[in-house]
C-alpha cells in the first residue's frame, strides 16, 4: 500500500468518525430535550463522543506533516 492509498483510507476513516461524532451529538441533544432525560445514557454517549474526538485528532495528526520551525 502506498502513501496515497493509506492517506485516502485515513481520510475516509476521518469522514466516518466525524459523521459518527455528529450523530452522537444530535442524539445527546435529542435526549437532553426529553422531559426526563436519561443522564446515564447521556454520559455514555458523551464519553463515546470524546473517544471519537481523540481518534479524530490522532488521525488528523497523522495526515498533517510535521513542520519543524
Amino acid at each position: 500500500m502506498n502513501d496515497d492509498q493509506s492517506e485516502e483510507i485515513l481520510q475516509a476513516r476521518l469522514a466516518e468518525l466525524r459523521q459518527d461524532h455528529a450523530d452522537l451529538d444530535a442524539a445527546v441533544q435529542a435526549i437532553s430535550l426529553s422531559p426526563l432525560p436519561d443522564m446515564l445514557l447521556i454520559g455514555r454517549l458523551k464519553r463515546k463522543k470524546l473517544a471519537l474526538k481523540d481518534e479524530i485528532t490522532r488521525i488528523e495528526d497523522q495526515l498533517t506533516p510535521d513542520i519543524i520551525a
